[in-house]
């Protein structure tokens, strides 16, 4: 049965969610606070799809290192403590699931929606001609300065799907990391992981949606609350009134947790703020990565999209809104120019901040909120190009009442870890 289907939030989440619902013949109308879909955390991200590297945040010895790493500004994580319930609980929450085997359950419940999500993007650009958004089978390369690390890392692979590489067999691999070759002690190859522009990704998601009669865009749109009848959502409210449906997607990244509050549902979400550097690829061979390569000591990651390159690192908790925090943009040049010496550019660089909606123990949740008819999907963090398509996919088959792809364990409102 056609329905009308309503998703709040015009991010890489939301399109995808639209794009999949309109493949399964229902009509969509996309609310988005913004005048453009994905011009929030979608617009400058790492541009990874690294679908075997998504291990959670919380882990054995984080929060330990995260004390040690507070005030550094060339630290991967920031901290600033709130007077703030939210992110106390938030915190609570997350050094909860700093162990051992909360992150090996955690990680593997994201790895098979991973890999789900790996299956779907194929689709979407081998069937349905989804193109022009500098996708790239080019493989991830995560190097590792220490020995203890390159160690704990080699014994969690999946030999199927990864090597563990020597220092040697890095530089061989990719010649630019000639700098650092001295340091590194070695590292992890996926040739099978992808980069892509999540920007032009959206933009081409947006396209095809556009194309279709059964599509309606609404920018300027931020929803307030609901109106409820007989049990059921019936409309959202927002500037423009209110907007009826059948059925109701939030997938409005960090506004989702106070929307989802006015239905009832009480959802942990952190903003975990993140930076990257936007700047020309070199023309001159082995001057920056070509494989994506992630420096796991630094937590930074160098995709190249197309003619840029795009640098990503950091996790700033407690730094809310989109103002950049001029400290870590200089720690983070500092840390390129010292890796890759040659490249030009750097001090140019475009600059962006992003706050990744994040839930504690690491998976995103997926499915039905109180109401029948209200649907989540949120909390993909950092992954959130990565999972986007996999999640629609899994919202898909709920909203139409069939068996999604794969087991839900540990992946919905009521069953995280």
């Amino acid at each position: 049965m056609k329905k009308h289907i309503v998703i709040v939030g015009g991010g890489v989440i939301g399109l995808a969610t639209a794009w999949t619902m309109i493949k399964r013949g229902h009509r969509v109308q996309l609310l988005e606070r913004n005048t453009a879909p994905g011009q929030a955390t979608s617009y400058a991200n790492g541009g990874q799809l690294s679908y075997r590297y998504v291990a959670p945040l919380a882990d054995k010895g984080v929060p330990l290192q995260g004390l040690k790493w507070m005030g550094k500004a060339d630290s991967p994580l920031n901290m600033h403590l709130q007077m703030s319930v939210a992110q106390w609980r938030w915190l609570w929450l997350f050094l909860r699931a700093c162990n051992s085997r909360t992150n090996k359950l955690n990680g593997s419940h994201i790895l098979r929606l991973s890999l789900l999500s790996k299956q779907i993007m194929e689709n979407w650009r081998e069937q349905d001609g989804l193109a022009d958004f500098a996708w790239r089978r080019s493989g991830k390369l995560i190097v590792h300065r220490r020995e203890a690390d390159f160690v704990k890392a080699a014994r969690g692979i999946d030999p199927r799907y990864q090597q563990s590489l020597d220092a040697d067999a890095c530089l061989e691999l990719e010649p630019a990391l000639k700098h650092i070759h001295p340091d590194l002690r070695g590292g992890i190859y996926s040739p099978g992981d992808e980069t892509a522009d999540c920007e032009k990704f959206c933009d081409a998601l947006f396209a095809r949606l556009s194309a279709s009669a059964d599509f309606t865009f609404t920018p300027g749109c931020e929803v307030t609350g609901f109106r409820t009848r007989g049990g059921r959502i019936a409309a959202v409210s927002c500037r423009q009134g209110e907007i009826a449906g059948d059925e109701f997607v939030v997938a409005a990244g960090n506004g989702s947790s106070a929307l989802l509050a006015q239905a009832g549902v009480r959802v942990s979400l952190c903003a975990l703020k993140g930076y990257s550097l936007t700047l020309p690829y070199p023309a001159t061979p082995d001057i920056a990565p070509d494989v994506s390569v992630t420096d796991y000591a630094h937590k930074v990651v160098y995709a190249r999209l197309a003619d840029r390159l795009r640098i990503a690192a950091m996790v700033d908790i407690g730094y809310d809104g989109d103002d950049l925090r001029p400290t870590r943009l200089q720690a983070l040049k500092q840390i390129v120019q010292q890796s890759f010496p040659e490249l030009e550019g750097v001090d140019s660089a475009i600059c962006w901040t992003g706050m990744r909606p994040s839930t504690p123990a690491g998976p995103p949740l997926l499915g039905r909120a109180t109401c029948p008819n209200l649907w989540m999907n949120i909390g993909q963090g950092s992954l959130g190009f990565t999972l986007a398509a996999g999640s629609a996919a899994v919202l898909g088959a709920l909203i139409d009442r069939t068996t999604p792809a794969i087991s839900l364990d540990g992946l919905t409102w009521k069953q995280t870890a």
